[in-house]
């Protein structure tokens, strides 16, 4: 059973001047999350509008985890080689946890699985401002989850980064539709 992309918020309509915020969340902010921000921001800045700007700068994207384990440490040493092997920049991270009032300076929040849109929604995440990221890949079927790979070696990191870059992906081309079809000020 194919599931259609959702639609993205009408609170993400372009403001000039004002880039869009994008939160990528898992559990502790070291494996899942950093790939998807780490994959959505170099998307992004490949991609150009019809204005001829690219879709990067009109975004800020980071990555946050529900729990603070890992608060204040780098993402895991497999996330970062995963990335590399897959030909992503280097990128510098430190793990964060998101926190009530800062879900209220979030354009998008991106879940990567259904326990973290659950936490989220307890926290007060806006509905209408959240999303499974697996939404946006249309061969994931019916999965929702990008599974966690912190118990498993170097293959299950590349899997998940696999799942990761595909909804990132349609993310990405669901953003730019929506920024190509608002007119110019």
């Amino acid at each position: 059973m194919r599931r259609r992309a959702p639609g993205l918020p009408a609170l993400l309509s372009p403001v000039p001047g004002n880039p869009t915020r994008i939160v990528f969340v898992c559990t502790g902010n070291i494996c899942r999350s950093p790939m998807a921000e780490v994959a959505a921001r170099t998307m992004a800045a490949a991609t150009t509008l019809v204005d001829g700007t690219s879709l990067g700068d009109q975004l800020l994207i980071a990555s946050a985890g529900t729990g603070g384990w890992h608060e204040g440490e780098p993402m895991d040493p497999r996330t970062s080689a995963a990335l590399q092997r897959a030909g992503f920049p280097d990128h510098p991270h430190i793990a964060h946890q998101i926190s009530r009032r800062g879900l209220g300076e979030i354009d998008l929040v991106v879940a990567l699985d259904r326990s973290h849109e659950q936490t989220l929604r307890r926290l007060g995440a806006d509905p209408g401002r959240l999303v499974l990221l697996r939404s946006f890949d249309p061969s994931a079927g019916a999965a929702t989850d990008v599974p966690d790979p912190y118990y498993g070696d170097d293959g299950g990191f590349d899997d998940c980064l696999a799942m990761i870059a595909s909804g990132c992906r349609g993310l990405i081309a669901a953003l730019a539709r929506q920024w190509d079809a608002t007119p110019s000020p």
